[in-house]
């Protein structure tokens, strides 16, 4: 038995009511109905594919892993026991195939130097944003997330985007809450280090210095 995972998901008749809970379609699969398995993919294939492509940092390689990932939750489905959410047992999936493909590729996680930032900094870079176009801050906080290291950025992903909370990350890439929770510290410094190098101009405008 296979699935196929793939850019344009053929759902059959679940998709008329697919408003039904995720363990619903876990049981149908079980139950041999296979097609309900692509409810699970296209409700899930968005942030699934966002982490391992922010993780990855190549669309081709991601599409590939992002498969791999559906693959084996399908194949694994019977050893899910719903003691965590669905979507935090894919995602732990996830982020372990990308980190196994990061070290497959032997590419280090690595940062860039990245200078210290303040909260009143902050609170600059965050004005900032504000006054730029949704679309152009929406480009530029994705390639600021993008030159995070590989491990920080699928947390601050989990956190900040699909609202997972700690303990759920905690599931995911098996740290402890303190590490999880300094990582995220940490990470939002950073975060804002990259912002500020590309709001600059919007900074020293709003400040009365020329640009």
């Amino acid at each position: 038995m296979s699935v196929n995972v793939t850019d344009n998901y053929k759902v059959s008749s679940y998709g008329e009511m697919n408003h039904q809970s995720d363990q619903y379609y876990i049981n149908q699969v079980l139950e041999g109905e296979v097609n309900a398995f692509s409810i699970l993919v296209e409700r899930h294939q968005g942030l699934v594919y966002t982490v391992v492509y922010r993780m990855i940092k190549n669309k081709e390689q991601a599409e590939e892993v992002a498969q791999d990932t559906f693959v084996k939750a399908y194949t694994s489905l019977n050893k899910y026991r719903g003691d965590a959410k669905f979507s935090t047992w894919l995602y732990t999936i996830a982020y372990r195939k990308s980190l196994d493909f990061i070290k497959s590729s032997k590419r280090m996680m690595t940062s860039e130097l990245i200078e210290d930032i303040n909260e009143g900094d902050i609170e600059s870079v965050t004005d900032a944003l504000g006054y730029l176009q949704a679309q152009e801050r929406k480009k530029i906080i994705e390639e600021s997330i993008m030159k995070l290291p590989e491990d920080e950025v699928a947390i601050v992903t989990l956190y900040y985007f699909e609202e997972k909370s700690v303990k759920e990350i905690v599931e995911i890439v098996g740290l402890t809450a303190d590490n999880v929770k300094i990582k995220l510290y940490r990470s939002r410094k950073k975060l804002y280090s990259i912002l500020k190098h590309y709001v600059s101009p919007e900074i020293s405008s709003k400040n009365g210095r020329a640009i």
